[in-house]
């Protein structure tokens, strides 16, 4: 199989995309491989260390702020511009599909493919569909979605529940021992976390917390993301809490916990749907269509997690709701049950059965 495939700005959207790759490799190894992503985003440099032939465009995303106007203007040429270079590349590779798995930088890659007639599937992670995604759904023939709920959001007479392909990523990865960072085996531990970078706002709120916990009858790692680690462990924390900036193979750590307190992207939730560990989610608000908060609330729903909006985040409500799932097996037993009825195990080769079929 030819295949390009775009993706691009995170990696919510990057590694679901390499899933897929990997996947196709695996039951098509002669296959080839072009990945378009942006020129200053972090696929630059995660997707070329993968051995995979990677051409940049220069492309930004739109944004309704006034102080980016001028660049919004720019980029309307830029976008036709990328359409144009985008449809020579395809010619010249002669792709079988064209794969888009989310971020700006998918919307010229998938035009450009529609406008050379060739088979186009694109890919949704989060509850919500986001804008590129939104604005290609006349120029694509297939979509795949990672919630139920997505469904009721995207007008499209295709459209396949894939599950996010992250999910068996994490599911293969071998188990990480809480002790390589301090932690002592067969007493309960709690992880935390809010993304590679971290959160300010979760940062400040988690001080209280964590200077209390010598009150609580377990342990904390808390990972506060690389900007912020410096100024954080300043603070003095009890014994039963260990910090660290940044964690490789997190999936792979999560296995070894009790419970996990994080944000609610696409691919957290895949992750933790998968390795089927009790979670609370604290949703960004910040992000575009809120969907972190629609994320977690399709699992929450399923009484396969819990959640705390930011604006009510504090200290008493994170000890109870964190008690409360420690101390009581019977729920977490029953949220661990649940996950495991969301779970799909075999996302990316649903996802390339599905467009082996199409093409």
């Amino acid at each position: 199989m030819r295949v390009i495939i775009t993706a691009g700005g995170t990696g919510g959207h990057i590694y679901p995309a390499l899933a897929i790759l990997d996947e196709i490799k695996k039951m098509e190894p002669e296959s080839e491989f072009l990945y378009i992503g942006t020129h200053n985003r972090m696929e630059k440099d995660i997707v070329p260390k993968r051995g995979i032939k990677y051409i940049p465009i220069e492309i930004y995303g739109l944004s309704t702020s006034i102080k980016y106007m001028g660049r919004n203007i720019k980029n309307i040429f830029l976008i036709e511009k990328a359409i144009k270079k985008c449809v020579k590349l395809i010619k010249e590779f002669k792709p079988d599909v064209v794969i888009g798995v989310g971020g700006y930088v998918t919307y010229p890659v998938i035009k450009a493919a529609h406008k050379c007639g060739i088979k186009t599937f694109i890919h949704e992670q989060n509850s919500i569909p986001g804008k590129a995604n939104k604005g290609l759904l006349k120029y694509t023939d297939l979509v795949g979605v990672s919630f139920e709920d997505s469904i009721k959001y995207i007008k499209h007479k295709n459209v396949i529940m894939t599950g996010n392909p992250v999910s068996e990523s994490a599911q293969k990865i071998e188990k990480i021992s809480k002790t390589k960072y301090g932690l002592t085996n067969g007493k309960k531990a709690v992880l935390i976390f809010n993304g590679s970078l971290g959160s300010s706002v979760i940062n400040e709120k988690m001080i209280e917390y964590l200077s209390d916990a010598d009150k609580y009858d377990y342990e904390i790692l808390y990972i506060t993301g690389k900007s912020y680690y410096e100024k954080f462990k300043e603070n003095k924390f009890p014994k039963n809490v260990f910090i660290e900036p940044y964690v490789d193979n997190l999936s792979g750590l999560m296995k070894d916990f009790d419970l996990i307190v994080c944000r609610s992207g696409a691919s957290s939730v895949a992750e933790i749907t998968s390795i089927r560990i009790p979670a609370i989610f604290i949703p960004s608000p910040y992000v575009a269509n809120n969907h972190q908060f629609y994320n977690a609330e399709s699992v929450v729903k399923e009484g396969a997690g819990f959640m705390i909006e930011e604006k009510d985040l504090t200290k008493q409500v994170l000890c109870e709701k964190i008690e409360k799932i420690l101390n009581d097996d019977k729920l977490a037993n029953e949220v661990k049950s649940n996950l495991g009825k969301l779970e799909i195990p075999n996302s990316a080769k649903i996802i390339y059965e599905e467009i082996k079929k199409m093409i």
